[in-house]
């Protein structure tokens, strides 16, 4: 006679009929699932912020450099604004020529910063739109020790060059 093997059979619990140990046991478990996963996820979005190019830290470091600048040139130009008298009154005729030719020398370097200012702006406005780095005329990446030498610059060495030289020729020199 052929032998009866018993077959366990297992049990299933259903959530609703287990025990309020083993429901607590569950929750925990999920509970420190979710934790878990919400730190890897958080630690995951840390190391991509953490991790920057080489390039990207450049552009970084350019960014802060012309905001600095541009915060000096501001300065600057108040503390011109306060020192140039409205009106110049000399007795003397070379007194009077020498004032008015350093006055309009100032007002000429203002005039040049203004200029500068005007091209940090726009540099800034590039570096947060992405578009910093890349040349305007070819779209070629702009190297970075051009960029470290010359920030405000929108076009790549080759681009400038070419575009000196058409100067030089429409200048007739």
């Amino acid at each position: 006679m052929p032998k009866k093997t018993a077959t366990a059979k297992k049990k299933t619990v259903k959530p609703e009929k287990m025990s309020k140990p083993q429901k607590t046991k569950k929750v925990e478990k999920q509970s420190k699932t979710k934790i878990m996963t919400t730190k890897l996820k958080n630690t995951t979005a840390k190391k991509k912020e953490e991790t920057v190019t080489p390039r990207e830290k450049i552009l970084q470091e350019i960014k802060q450099k012309l905001l600095t600048q541009r915060d000096s040139l501001l300065r600057e130009a108040e503390d011109t604004l306060n020192i140039l008298p409205a009106e110049l009154n000399f007795p003397d005729m070379g007194d009077q020529a020498t004032a008015e030719t350093d006055r309009n020398f100032i007002l000429r370097l203002r005039d040049r910063e203004r200029m500068l200012l005007k091209k940090i702006e726009e540099t800034i406005e590039r570096i947060d739109s992405k578009e910093y780095g890349m040349c305007v005329e070819c779209g070629n990446e702009i190297g970075a020790k051009r960029l470290e030498a010359r920030p405000v610059t929108a076009l790549c060495i080759d681009c400038k060059t070419r575009q000196e030289e058409e100067e030089r020729i429409a200048e007739g020199g």
